[in-house]
């Protein structure tokens, strides 16, 4: 299932633009010097990746967790559930519940510590201003982050969240290189596709958590189940 992040990345990269899109382009990068430029861009990139990976290291530990538990099988399905109805239920009535209340104060601080290093042209700020955008709250990292749960293991979550992260760079680093390189137009068809892709994702997590012994898809029940002795023919 790892593919799917990079996918999912590639996909939500559109949407990132909209709500990333403004401090991309404030990143303190020089304008006269090409490869310094592109040196600059990976130092964000790589401070967003080393983000996503701690995240997904964290929520891939939760889903481990589960998973020795016994509960890979509607850890699966759970998972899948969830990302079709974070699309499905409209964004207004998500915006009524602020999921991020409870660690305000810690996005505060980060957002406060995000604008000083604006100011700053240094390479370790650059990696801090991607390494502090990763944390800031998103809807498509919070999808993202289901994704790397059902991972069931720390070190795929981290994975699964670095691919998501890769497949954000190309849009992100055109953001910064070129304005207004894409038509409004343009990006809400690919806006208006993104849900339909991640009802996709969540369904390919609901098949394989139904255990129907589909090869790389979906594997038997059997190979599910954590067991004290291998399940071997």
């Amino acid at each position: 299932m790892l593919y799917t992040a990079l996918i999912f990345g590639l996909l939500s990269s559109f949407h990132c633009i909209g709500m990333c899109g403004p401090i991309a382009m404030m990143i303190p990068v020089d304008r006269n010097n090409a490869t310094k430029r592109v040196f600059q861009l990976f130092l964000y990139h790589l401070g967003r990746l080393t983000a996503y990976g701690m995240l997904g290291l964290f929520f891939g530990i939760l889903g481990k967790g589960l998973f020795l538990a016994g509960f890979q099988q509607q850890l699966s399905i759970l998972v899948g559930i969830l990302m079709i109805l974070f699309v499905i239920i409209p964004e207004r009535k998500l915006a009524q519940y602020n999921f991020s209340k409870p660690i305000y104060r810690l996005i505060s601080k980060v957002k406060s510590h995000l604008g000083a290093q604006f100011k700053k042209k240094t390479f370790d700020a650059l990696f801090t201003i991607g390494l502090l955008n990763g944390f800031l709250p998103c809807g498509m990292v919070y999808a993202a982050l289901f994704g790397a749960i059902a991972m069931q293991n720390e070190w795929l979550g981290a994975s699964y969240m670095i691919l998501f992260g890769l497949g954000t760079i190309p849009m992100m680093s055109a953001v910064v290189l070129i304005s207004n390189f894409i038509t409004v137009p343009v990006r809400n068809k690919i806006q208006k596709f993104i849900p339909i892709m991640v009802i996709i994702i969540g369904g390919l997590f609901i098949i394989r958590g139904m255990g129907l012994d589909i090869p790389y898809i979906s594997p038997k029940t059997t190979s599910l189940i954590v067991q004290a002795n291998p399940d071997c023919h």
